[in-house]
C-alpha cells in the first residue's frame, strides 16, 4: 500500500509528488496522459502564469527551475494598472529593491520541468483512466481502468477545476460562472522583450498584455460571451484588427499566432478534506484570472500540505489524522476564499460604469500611486514575500 497516492500530474499535484517522494514517502501519481519532454523548437504554449517570487522559491526547492532558466522564461519588473489611457498606478521592482517581481512561464514548461526531476521511488501510473473512488476506515482505493484498484493511507485529488475525484466523493462547492468570457491570444509584437505586465480597465471587462521570450506576448481580453464567440471566429489578420482598436496604443504592431477562449467562473470547495482525500490547486478552487494568482494559490496548498505530510511521516502518525488534516483545510481555505472575494471586489468595481464608481476607482488608483508604505506593501504581497 502506498502512502501517498496523487490523482493529477499537472503543475500542482506533480510538485507535491516531487516533493514528497524525496521525503521518503512511498508515494503513486496517477496521470491521463504522459508529459512530453521540453523540445526548444516549439512554440509558445497559449497557457502562461504569473509566477510570483515565493513559488520561484518553490520551484527552486524542487529543482524545476534551473530548468525552466536554461529553457524559456520571461521576468517583469513593472506593473501597471490603468483606465483609458490615464497614468494609473505602477509597481516597479525597484521600489521594493528586488531584480524582478515575477515570471511569465508557459504551464506546460513547468509541468514538464517538474517532471523532469522525478525520483526513482515515484511510482507512476500513466496514461491512467479513473473509475472510482472509495474509503475505508485506514486507507482508500482509486480505481483506473488501466491499473485497477490502487490502495493509498491517502488520497490528494489535484485533478483540476472538473475534479473527478471530488465529485466522486460527493464535495459540494459553492461558486458561479461569471457574465463574461475570456480570450487569450500569443501576439508577435514590435518591441523586443520587454518588462512590464499591464492591466487596462474598461467597462467591458478589462485588457491585459503579458510579456513572453522574445518579441512576443500574450494578450488577455475579457469581455461579454457573445463578443468573445464572435473574436474567436475571426482570422487572424482581422482578430489583429480588432486587438489595435481595442487595445490601447502602447501595445504596438501585432501579428497573431494563437488564440483560445473559455468562460469565467469561481468554484470553491466546501470541504477541502473529507476522510483520507485532500484538494490542492483547481479541485479546491478556481479564480477569476484577473491577477494571475490561480497557481501561486494552488502552489501555497501544495507547500503547506507537504510541510505537514512530512511531519506527521517524521513523527509516525497517521498521514489522515484529522486534527493535522484540518490545519491544512483551515488556512488554505480562509486565505483562497479572501483572495477570491479581493479579484471579485476587484473585478466588480473595474467593470462599473456607474458614475460615482468610476470616481472613486480613478480616486483610488491615483491615492494608491502616491501612498508609499502601502503601496511597498501591496508590492511585496503580491510577488509573495510579504
Amino acid at each position: 500500500m502506498l502512502d501517498i497516492l496523487i490523482v493529477g500530474g499537472g503543475m500542482v499535484g506533480a510538485s507535491v509528488a516531487l516533493k514528497l517522494s524525496r521525503a521518503g514517502l512511498a508515494v503513486g501519481l496517477i496521470e491521463k496522459q504522459p508529459v512530453a519532454a521540453f523540445d526548444p523548437q516549439s512554440s509558445i504554449d497559449l497557457r502562461v502564469s504569473a509566477i510570483n517570487r515565493r513559488s520561484e522559491q518553490w520551484l527552486t526547492d524542487l529543482g524545476a527551475w534551473s530548468l525552466l532558466q536554461q529553457w524559456r522564461l520571461c521576468p517583469y519588473k513593472r506593473l501597471q494598472a490603468f483606465e483609458a489611457e490615464q497614468a494609473g498606478l505602477t509597481f516597479h521592482a525597484d521600489e521594493v529593491a528586488l531584480s524582478h517581481l515575477g515570471h511569465i512561464i508557459e504551464n506546460n514548461l513547468i509541468q514538464q520541468a517538474l517532471w523532469a526531476n522525478f525520483p526513482a521511488n515515484l511510482q507512476l501510473f500513466c496514461p491512467a483512466t479513473v473509475t472510482g473512488f472509495t474509503q475505508q476506515s485506514d486507507f482508500a482505493s482509486v480505481i483506473t481502468a488501466e491499473f485497477g484498484e490502487l490502495k493509498a493511507k491517502l488520497v490528494i485529488a489535484a485533478d483540476g477545476g472538473q475534479s473527478q475525484l471530488r465529485q466522486l466523493a460527493q464535495i459540494g462547492v459553492s461558486g458561479w460562472q461569471y457574465q463574461q468570457s475570456c480570450l487569450v491570444v500569443t501576439v508577435n509584437t514590435e518591441y523586443d522583450q520587454q518588462d512590464i505586465t499591464w492591466q487596462q480597465f474598461n467597462e467591458s471587462g478589462p485588457r491585459a498584455f503579458l510579456p513572453l521570450p522574445g518579441k512576443q506576448g500574450s494578450l488577455v481580453w475579457y469581455d461579454h460571451h457573445h463578443k468573445v464567440k464572435q473574436l474567436a471566429a475571426l482570422s487572424k489578420g482581422a482578430l489583429a484588427e480588432q486587438i489595435q482598436q481595442a487595445f490601447p496604443a502602447k501595445l504596438g504592431k501585432i501579428s497573431v499566432e494563437q488564440v483560445a477562449s473559455f468562460p469565467l467562473a469561481r468554484v470553491h470547495a466546501k470541504d477541502y478534506v473529507k476522510g483520507r482525500l485532500v484538494l490542492v490547486g483547481d479541485a479546491a478552487h478556481s479564480i477569476n484570472p484577473l491577477a494571475g494568482q490561480g497557481v501561486n494559490l494552488g502552489f501555497a496548498d501544495a507547500m503547506l500540505l507537504s510541510e505537514l505530510l512530512e511531519q506527521a511521516f517524521a513523527q509516525g502518525k497517521d498521514l489522515a489524522d484529522p486534527e493535522l488534516l484540518q490545519q491544512y483545510q483551515s488556512k488554505r481555505q480562509r486565505e483562497n476564499a479572501l483572495m477570491m472575494s479581493a479579484m471579485d471586489l476587484f473585478y466588480q468595481s473595474f467593470s462599473s460604469s456607474l458614475p460615482p464608481v468610476r470616481f472613486l476607482r480613478q480616486l483610488g488608483l491615483a491615492v494608491a500611486e502616491k501612498a508609499g508604505p502601502l503601496k511597498h506593501w501591496v508590492s511585496r504581497y503580491a510577488v509573495g514575500i510579504s
